[in-house]
């Protein structure tokens, strides 16, 4: 049997998820879904991406977690109009978690650093 490791923290990355890095992986992938989301998506973009986060909410594998996040579009339901709101809307919602959690709340000035461009400061074009 092969076995894999994080180098640097010395973790086994060949086994399943447990919720805390499911969901830090599945934030990642939905605010950068959300930066590449096009300015100006066609009406079947638009729906396609609101479908996308229903289903979401239906089969996320964290039975509590997607209960929260089905009652939170209920709340507020995904805004697909631009790349801009969707990624305005997705971090409402993740702000919205971390204030549950108990977690820092996150600047959504601040989206396109974090997950399409990179810090000004180049720390991200290692």
């Amino acid at each position: 049997m092969i076995m894999a490791y994080d180098q640097q923290n010395f973790m086994r990355t060949d086994c399943p998820l447990d919720k805390d890095l499911l969901g830090y992986q599945t934030w990642g992938l939905l605010h950068t879904m959300a930066a590449y989301y096009p300015d100006h998506p066609t009406p079947h973009q638009q729906r396609d991406m609101y479908n996308f986060f229903m289903l979401l909410a239906q089969f996320y594998p964290c039975a509590t977690c997607a209960r929260d996040f089905a009652n939170l579009l209920r709340v507020r339901p995904p805004v697909t109009s631009s790349r801009r709101e969707l990624g305005q809307w997705l971090c409402w919602i993740h702000n919205t978690v971390n204030r549950k959690l108990g977690k820092p709340i996150f600047d959504c000035a601040l989206i396109d650093e974090r997950w399409k461009d990179g810090w000004e400061d180049g720390s991200c074009d290692i």
